[in-house]
């Protein structure tokens, strides 16, 4: 399924493994373990190497578990580590449509537990007639043409990785001479000024993509603050990512270039947008005098990207001083692709059987 602007393998968990390391060597090989995973189903970038694996709630507080699953292009490997908000997106749909949570008229909410991290989620699905429908109005940027909205409702996700939306106990930190603001509201990010690594933050992802030098300052950063954020060694994780800032320049709020970690994201993912934008609302954090702020306790709040914008909804509370996010809601698409058998090699498995 496409979920938003990613797009991977949707699966239910007693169709793998229940051993843990096979099951991630069978994710592996379904996707490709090599670079171009020429070999495997991915689109050798990280945005076309994802797994979403879907059950049936053992919680009575939500529908459905989801565990996300990052392959790692290239390193044979898997991360569990982070959520990921664009796959989410695809888990109402594909939890209807194999049957997890029944269909209502017109609309089906399903609500998410995030194994992830523990939060929960609830997406609002259109179902007319009882079918889950995928065509429809809704444009996000990212993906061409438009489809039937898919309506995501955080809940509480502050701390899904880190323990705490500010893991350092900072609102602003410095690294290598850097100011850093570390947040983690549904997906760990370092929020950066672009201007202070001596870009304007408005180039092309293939510019920052060959700047050498810049990744170099964003991966030291990143390696240091990886342990102060709670993350431990974060060599081989794909959190935190990476979010350069700026001010916006197409009506929007802030103007990003995210690093997801190594390479630089065409877009920004979901909820490296609702931290970003979270960022935004703290006083004292690097997007002071770079990011606008709406009025009001409902803030709509436009995150640039390379490809157009993000908006996300978030629902402020606290006081002026110390404000405090209670919801963040937002829009994103999804679209089943194709239903069928993913065929394994065999000496992936133990015991040499080739398995489907």
């Amino acid at each position: 399924m496409r979920g938003g602007s990613s797009k991977g393998l949707y699966f239910h968990p007693n169709d793998l493994p229940a051993d843990e390391d096979l099951r991630n060597r069978v994710l592996v090989a379904a996707l490709g373990a090599d670079g171009r995973q020429i070999d495997g189903v991915g689109g050798a970038h990280p945005l076309t190497s994802k797994v979403a694996i879907v059950s049936r709630s053992a919680s009575t507080h939500s529908d459905v578990d989801f565990l996300f699953v990052q392959i790692v292009v290239g390193e044979g490997r898997v991360d569990t580590t982070p959520n990921c908000g664009n796959m989410l997106a695809g888990v109402g749909p594909f939890a209807i449509e194999t049957g997890l949570v029944e269909a209502q008229e017109g609309q089906t909410a399903v609500r998410v537990r995030m194994l992830n991290s523990g939060n929960l989620c609830e997406l609002l699905v259109q179902t007319p007639g009882k079918v889950v429908s995928y065509d429809g109005d809704a444009h996000i940027d990212g993906v061409p043409g438009t489809s039937a909205p898919i309506v995501c409702n955080y809940l509480d996700v502050a701390g899904s990785a880190t323990g705490s939306l500010l893991p350092t106990g900072n609102v602003l930190d410095e690294v290598d001479g850097v100011p850093v603001t570390c947040i983690d509201n549904g997906m760990p990010v370092v929020v950066l000024r672009a201007q202070d690594l001596g870009i304007t933050g408005y180039e092309s992802p293939q510019e920052l993509d060959a700047n050498v030098e810049l990744k170099r300052k964003l991966e030291s950063i990143r390696l240091q603050v990886g342990p102060r954020m709670n993350l431990g060694d974060v060599s081989n994780k794909v959190v935190p990512k990476m979010s350069l800032i700026a001010p916006a320049r197409a009506g929007g709020h802030v103007s990003t270039r995210t690093f997801i970690p190594h390479d630089c994201h065409a877009a920004i993912g979901v909820l490296g947008a609702v931290s970003v934008a979270t960022a935004c609302i703290l006083p004292g954090s690097v997007t002071e005098g770079i990011a606008t702020v709406p009025a009001g306790s409902i803030k709509q709040m436009s995150v640039e990207h390379p490809t157009g914008e993000f908006s996300v909804t978030l629902e402020v509370g606290g006081t002026p001083e110390r404000p405090t996010v209670e919801k963040a809601g937002l829009l994103r698409t999804a679209r089943l692709l194709f239903k069928g058998e993913l065929m394994i090699p065999s000496h992936v498995w133990d015991g040499g059987i080739s398995h489907r």
